[in-house]
C-alpha cells in the first residue's frame, strides 16, 4: 500500500495534521493503533470531569462541543475527535500499529500490523501515552504493596482504607492525589519543590514555555518536563486540598522496603499500601529507531516540527508542539511545510 504522506497516530496532533493535509488535497492516510477515536483522551480515568481536565484545546476547523461540565472528559473528547474525523472525511485506518520505519531512495517503508506501507513523507504524531515512565528506585522489588502508574489509575474508590504514596509533581499527579485524598490517607513526594502559578497560564506564559522547549530541541536535547517550564496552576480544588494539608509535599524517598518508603538521612519511614507513580511519560518513538535520528545530546534535532536530519519527517506533538494547543496549531503548518518539501520547492 502507498500514500504520498502517512500520518502515524490519530490523537490531537495527528488529526490536526490530517486536517491540513485534507485542506491541501493531499494523498494521505492516518494509521492509528487504537481501537477507536480519541487518542490518549479515551484512556483518561473515568472520574476526571470535563471541567477539571487540563487544557482541552479545539481541533482545527471544529469548535469544542457544548457539553455537561460534569461529564467524563474521556467520553466527551473521544466523541469530539470522532466527529472531527467524520466532518472532514479523514482517512483513518485502525487499529494499525506501526512497528518500524525505514528509509528508501524515495521516502519510507513502514512495517505495520496491517502489512507494508510506503510513503514519500511522514508526520509522526504518536504522543507519549504508550510510554509511561517508571523511575528506578532501590527496593522497588521488595515492596509488598501495590504499585501502579498514573496511566493505569481508574479512580480513588479502590484505594479506600489504604495509605497511598503519590510520586510526581505534574498536573496528573496533583489531580489524582486530590481525588485519592478525599477517600483515604495520602503522602505526596516530588523530586523538586513544586512551583505554583497564582496568575493562571496566559498566552505570554505559554509562548515563554514553548520558547524554552524549542531551544532544547533545536540543540538536539530531550524536550524536558513541561511542568518544569510552566509550573502548576492553583485551582479551587488545589486551594481546598492545601487547606486540608494534602499538598504538604515531601522530598522523594531514598528507597522502598517491604512496608513502605524510607529516607535514609533522617531515618524517616512512611508505611504504604500503594505507591502511585505519577512520573510522566516519554515520547513514543521506538518505531523510528531504524532512522537513527538521535543527536549526541540524546534528543532529536528539530527545526519547528521538521526533523533536521530528515526533512521528509515531521514530529507533531513533540517538543514545542507537545501541548494540545501547540499540536492543533502545529499540525496544519507541518502538513503545508512537508508538502512543499515533497514538491521540491521548500525555498518558495
Amino acid at each position: 500500500m502507498h500514500n504520498d504522506v502517512v500520518v502515524i497516530g490519530a490523537g490531537q496532533a495527528g488529526l490536526a495534521a490530517a486536517y491540513g493535509l485534507r485542506r491541501a488535497g493531499a494523498d494521505f492516510v492516518v494509521l492509528d493503533a487504537e481501537d477507536g477515536p480519541g487518542g490518549a483522551w479515551q484512556h483518561r480515568w473515568p472520574s476526571l470531569r470535563l471541567d477539571r481536565a487540563h487544557r482541552i484545546a479545539p481541533l482545527p476547523g471544529l469548535p469544542l462541543p457544548d457539553a455537561d461540565p460534569a461529564a467524563p472528559a474521556s467520553e466527551v473528547v473521544a466523541a469530539y475527535f470522532a466527529d472531527h474525523e467524520r466532518r472532514f472525511d479523514l482517512p483513518v485506518r485502525r487499529p494499525v500499529a506501526v512497528r518500524a520505519v525505514h528509509r528508501t531512495d524515495d521516502g519510507f517503508v513502514l512495517a505495520t500490523s496491517a502489512g507494508e506501507w510506503t510513503a514519500r513523507g511522514l508526520v509522526n504524531a504518536t504522543g507519549t501515552w504508550t510510554r509511561p515512565f517508571w523511575p528506578a528506585y532501590p527496593g522497588r522489588e521488595l515492596f509488598r504493596g501495590r504499585q501502579l502508574h498514573a496511566a493505569d489509575y481508574r479512580g480513588a474508590e479502590e484505594f479506600r482504607g489504604r495509605h497511598v504514596v503519590v510520586v510526581g509533581g505534574g498536573t496528573s499527579a496533583v489531580q489524582q492525589l486530590i481525588e485519592i485524598s478525599e477517600v483515604t490517607s495520602t503522602t505526596w513526594v516530588t523530586r523538586r519543590e513544586p512551583v505554583w502559578r497564582t496568575d493562571g497560564f496566559d498566552e505570554d506564559a505559554g509562548r515563554a514555555a514553548v520558547a524554552l522547549v524549542d531551544q532544547r530541541v533545536r540543540a538536539g536535547l530531550p524536550p524536558g518536563s513541561v511542568v518544569g517550564v510552566t509550573g502548576l496552576v492553583e485551582t479551587e480544588a488545589v486551594l481546598a486540598a492545601r487547606a486540608r494539608g494534602v499538598l504538604d509535599r515531601m522530598p522523594v524517598f531514598d528507597r522502598l522496603d517491604a512496608d513502605g518508603v524510607a529516607w535514609d538521612a533522617d531515618h524517616r519511614h512512611v508505611r504504604a499500601d500503594v505507591v502511585l507513580w505519577a512520573t510522566g511519560f516519554r515520547p513514543a518513538l521506538e518505531h523510528l529507531a531504524p532512522l537513527r535520528l538521535r543527536a549526541p545530546g540524546g534528543g532529536i534535532t528539530m527545526d519547528g516540527t521538521r526533523v533536521v536530519a530528515e526533512p521528509r519527517l515531521h514530529l507533531v506533538g513533540y517538543g514545542p508542539s507537545a501541548s494540545t494547543i501547540g499540536a492543533s496549531r502545529a499540525g496544519p503548518s507541518a502538513a503545508r511545510e512537508l508538502l512543499r518539501t515533497l514538491r521540491g520547492d521548500l525555498a518558495a
